[in-house]
């Protein structure tokens, strides 16, 4: 028995809509999702950067005070856990950013990651809004325009 292999929107069908949903936007559109993912991304990453740096100039400062000023090790153990905690939170700020970025690449290339649905009805709800608070405004406009006439 020989398989029909059918390739287009019918056998996969997702793919087909991605593809015809990444035809539709304009440049303009995927330029300010990239600029997006930017300055995300690397607002996460200065995050990072400012974390580890704070943790080694605390560390730096704290560590002779603590020396000075306990026991040899309340501070040890005080250096320790700032250390391990600066270091975590380092690398949770770094984390996060290289995932916001993947995931915001993978929405402008048109991979549709998860969550990219709620979105895009988030956007459209909210283009939508504008829409009809500008129109209102309009009318609102020639009305006033028209009474004071």
């Amino acid at each position: 028995m020989a398989e029909h292999h059918t390739y287009g929107q019918h056998q996969y069908p997702h793919q087909y809509q991605q593809q015809q949903h990444q035809q539709q936007q304009p440049v303009a559109h995927q330029v300010v999702k990239a600029m997006t993912a930017v300055t995300a991304g690397g607002s996460l990453l200065v995050l990072s950067g400012l974390t580890l740096a704070g943790t080694v100039i605390a560390l730096t400062i704290a560590t002779p005070l603590l020396v000075i000023f306990s026991p040899v090790l309340v501070p040890a153990v005080i250096t320790v856990g700032l250390l391990i905690m600066g270091f975590l939170a380092s690398g949770g700020f770094g984390v996060a950013a290289v995932t916001v970025l993947s995931w915001i690449y993978r929405y402008v290339t048109g991979k549709h990651p998860p969550g990219a649905d709620q979105l895009d009805q988030a956007r459209m709800k909210l283009a939508s809004k504008a829409r009809e608070m500008k129109d209102r405004a309009e009318q609102f406009g020639q009305q006033h325009l028209t009474s004071q006439s």
